[in-house]
């Protein structure tokens, strides 16, 4: 009798083998509409800043964010209008704990704007920016945009490529004077 020897590590297993079963990982995640001002939100709001200031300040002067222009910047922020009846603010959990955010606000009849997308580094990788994407379209829809539009940064560029993959494309400027927008893009619904 003949043994056929293991595969190599990192090699495929035999087509007649097959694959291990394992759950996509958006099965742990969970999003839902939560208030703006509910103290949850507000921590993974300023989590959220904190994450975009250090970056910014990173890129731009080899330095973080100072604990004054974080609160400066989280004073000055606003969520607001992401809020019922012309908004809402999603908040995301994975396995039960709260991960991730995003925001969304109409701009006019038909086109609504995503705010503040944010997934906790320690939950990045895991279908978390997938979930909260597809959660915020179905928002969209709800307050009747056709339409979602974003503006972000160019050093933002894992949040670059997780639009680009879920359909989203690079458009003409459609604000002006938002000192941190670089980048413009949008994604037909539908």
């Amino acid at each position: 009798m003949t043994r056929t020897p293991p595969a190599p590590a990192g090699s495929r297993a035999p087509a007649s083998r097959a694959p291990a079963s394992r759950a996509p990982a958006s099965r742990a995640w969970t999003v839902a509409a939560r208030p703006v001002d509910d103290p949850l939100s507000a921590v993974l709001l300023r989590e959220y800043l904190v994450d975009v200031a250090h970056r910014y300040y990173q890129h731009h002067e080899r330095r973080d964010a100072t604990p004054e222009e974080i609160e400066r910047a989280f004073a000055e922020m606003g969520s607001d209008d992401l809020a019922p009846p012309h908004g809402v603010f999603l908040l995301a959990h994975h396995d039960g704990e709260p991960a991730g955010c995003a925001g969304l606000r109409l701009l006019d009849d038909r086109t609504a704007e995503l705010k503040r997308v944010f997934v906790r580094p320690a939950q990045r990788g895991q279908g978390g920016g997938a979930a909260l994407l597809a959660a915020v379209e179905t928002a969209a829809g709800e307050l009747g945009a056709g339409r979602i539009a974003l503006d972000t940064r160019l050093d933002l560029v894992e949040a670059r490529a997780l639009y680009a993959r879920h359909g989203y494309r690079e458009v003409a400027p459609f604000t002006q004077g938002r000192r941190y927008a670089e980048v413009w893009m949008a994604k037909e619904l539908g």
